[in-house]
């Protein structure tokens, strides 16, 4: 028994150190585990400061993006508001360019003077979808060489009084080239 009772009082006193240990170092290092609860305290005092602030940065830089599309999205409405304007006084100008032909080659049948009309809008639909400025240049300037090829022939049959029955050859050997 007293085998028992000594290996029993060995483990209470084992545990009794251990208990005293633990209640010095917690005693000797009170003042630094305080200090660490209160840094912990302020940092998360900090981050939680910071994330505000970052917050706030944050609803800024979105409403100034917003801002930013608004009036780009304006613009960009605008601008396509007059391109269709734009685009349609090109329809309204090739419309006279056909109906002028049909006036001065009375004698030239219809279908060259439609064939004529639809060659000048398609190369109008080409330079309004060309995506890059170089291929949008090059495109207009056809379309202008080939406008001005037709007002030209126009011009020199009427000034010839119209008297023979000529073709406008210059305007159809630009169809045939493009």
């Amino acid at each position: 028994m007293t085998l028992i009772k000594n290996w029993t009082l060995n483990v209470l006193d084992a545990f009794h150190t251990f208990k005293d240990e633990k209640l010095s170092w917690k005693s000797n290092n009170q003042a630094r585990e305080h200090q660490l609860k209160h840094a912990q305290v302020l940092a998360e005092k900090a981050l939680e400061a910071e994330l505000k602030k970052r917050a706030v940065q944050i609803e800024h830089e979105i409403l100034l993006l917003k801002t930013q599309n608004d009036t780009d999205l304006a613009m960009f409405k605008t601008k396509c508001k007059q391109d269709i304007k734009d685009y349609k006084q090109y329809l309204n100008a090739l419309d006279q360019l056909k109906k002028s032909i049909q006036t001065s080659y009375t004698h030239l049948p219809e279908a060259v003077a439609f064939t004529i009309h639809h060659h000048a809008k398609h190369l109008l639909n080409q330079m309004w979808e060309a995506k890059d400025f170089e291929q949008k240049m090059r495109h207009e300037m056809q379309l202008i060489q080939f406008m001005s090829t037709i007002h030209e022939e126009a011009h020199h049959y009427l000034a010839d009084s119209g008297q023979s029955a000529k073709l406008p050859e210059k305007t159809l050997a630009l169809i045939q080239k493009h």
